[in-house]
């Protein structure tokens, strides 16, 4: 259960310089956030409406790029990783979504835990793999992940 204190939504285009500082300083990606088409953020906001996490969702027809969880270091441990994760899922669900694929250098374990399993970079739907964050912003040894999301949960 999520923290009442905080309260995950839709992020907002003004959100959008927010959600970039997070993901600069954790040095995820950000040099195609503008370009990327089909890009939508959730972000986590304490009570005090500080954004203290974000998670990205890049569409693909029916597959979709999970990028850039981010949960400040100040706030991990409070579940919020989880919550955005799970918020993603059924909003890609609800858009017909059927697979969601990442690539992460730090969170494999995390991921696992949530139902993602490792496959070969080869192997990710060619759509996803011609995206800026396949083709030149993760490095190779970025692991990529994948899970196939059910029509109900």
């Amino acid at each position: 259960m999520v923290d009442p204190r905080y309260n995950v939504q839709t992020a907002a285009p003004a959100d959008l310089p927010i959600v970039r500082a997070l993901l600069a300083e954790a040095r995820l990606p950000v040099e195609d956030l503008e370009q990327a088409s089909d890009l939508a953020f959730w972000v986590v906001r304490s009570s005090a409406g500080t954004a203290v996490a974000a998670i990205g969702l890049e569409r693909y027809g029916s597959t979709g790029l999970l990028r850039s969880l981010i949960v400040v270091p100040a706030e991990r441990g409070r579940q919020l990783g989880r919550t955005l994760v799970a918020a993603l899922e059924t909003q890609a669900r609800a858009a017909g979504i059927t697979q969601l694929v990442l690539l992460t250098e730090t969170a494999e374990s995390f991921f696992s835990r949530l139902g993602y399993v490792a496959i070969a970079r080869d192997r990710a739907p060619s759509a996803v793999a011609s995206s800026a964050e396949f083709r030149t912003l993760c490095p190779a040894t970025a692991v990529c992940m994948t899970k196939l999301l059910s029509a109900a949960h």
